[in-house]
């Protein structure tokens, strides 16, 4: 037997390319006028003592060609079916994966963080639901109030568990539970069965502040809340307060923004009259201080409750508050996010 012809078999099928070339190497050696094929044919004419030595090596031979060839037509498939699949395939297209950005209200809340503790205040949180003690009684307001109405409060279970109608809530938390000074704010969601339309919803979010110390008055507030709008909204801000009434502070405050819309000429952001009411404010009644057991001869506070979506409207022109809370994703990334 002709030892090369394995060989020479190898050396074609390594050389094979296409199903056709592999067709083509069986047929010149295994097929049946092939090398291969005309040896194991020839066993049969060979006598006893040829075939004691040429047959095995010569069936050795023919099933080692079939191995090979076996392989190298396995290999030709799989390439072949990955030409396929790729010849199938679309090309995909690189394009830069679209990177969201953070709600405005959680901007303007870590703006407002940011500037606060920049002043040494602390931020805490408190729960959503709470008791009627630590929304109304703790604060000084009484049983008769209009607030504790089912017209204005959302109850879970009437009388004393509710959804919170501020984080002042937090306040007589904090009054409660930790010994002055102190200077704190609380920002987070509130409820309120308000009727929804552009300027009011029955979810919204407030930002409440708190300081106690042994000397703070009137002047430190205005001091404070005059530094936020300029801070939040540039220098050329316009800003009033005018007297209102809130049950948990004496005397009370309200602090007011010219309109951002209409820049004062009245339009329905303002309800016509060209300033937005931003929030209240004003010093910590006594009634509040005593119930939280501090002393009022040692210890004076002043608190501010911002309305903090009437600050993000302000800050990124947002005329119905509707939206803030409306699932939409169409908002624009605001180049300012880089510095919160």
């Amino acid at each position: 037997m002709d030892n090369n012809i394995l060989e020479r078999m190898s050396q074609e099928l390594e050389a094979a390319k296409s199903p056709e070339e592999l067709q083509e190497i069986w047929r010149k050696y295994l097929g049946k006028k092939g090398e291969l094929k005309i040896l194991l044919k020839s066993i049969a004419a060979m006598s006893d003592a040829e075939k004691s030595v040429q047959s095995p090596a010569i069936q050795a031979a023919h099933k080692k060609a079939l191995d090979l060839f076996a392989q190298k037509e396995k290999s030709l498939t799989q390439a072949e079916a990955g030409k396929k699949l790729l010849s199938q395939a679309e090309p995909l297209r690189l394009q830069k994966a679209k990177i969201g950005h953070l709600h405005p209200i959680t901007q303007t809340i870590r703006m407002l963080n940011q500037t606060f503790t920049e002043m040494g205040y602390s931020i805490m949180d408190g729960p959503e639901i709470e008791t009627e003690e630590y929304c109304f009684r703790r604060l000084n307001v009484p049983s008769d109030h209009p607030a504790r109405d089912m017209q204005d409060t959302i109850y879970i279970q009437e009388p004393n568990i509710l959804l919170r109608t501020q984080t002042s809530s937090i306040e007589a938390h904090v009054l409660e539970d930790y010994t002055p000074p102190f200077k704190v704010v609380c920002p987070g969601r509130v409820y309120r069965n308000e009727k929804v339309n552009k300027s009011n919803h029955f979810i919204f979010h407030h930002y409440q502040g708190i300081v106690v110390m042994e000397k703070t008055s009137l002047k430190d507030l205005f001091g404070t809340i005059e530094y936020l709008f300029k801070k939040i909204y540039g220098p050329e801000v316009k800003i009033r307060f005018r007297n209102k009434y809130y049950p948990e502070v004496e005397p009370g405050v309200g602090p007011d923004m010219q309109c951002f819309n209409c820049q004062g000429s009245g339009c329905a952001v303002c309800k016509g009259v060209g300033w937005i009411e931003m929030g209240g404010a004003g010093m910590i009644h006594p009634n509040v201080m005593k119930m939280a057991g501090l002393d009022t001869k040692k210890w004076k506070g002043f608190a501010f409750g911002l309305g903090l979506d009437r600050w993000v409207m302000a800050k990124y022109n947002i005329t119905d508050i509707r939206t803030l809370l409306g699932g939409n994703l169409g908002y624009k990334y605001y180049k300012n996010e880089s510095t919160l």
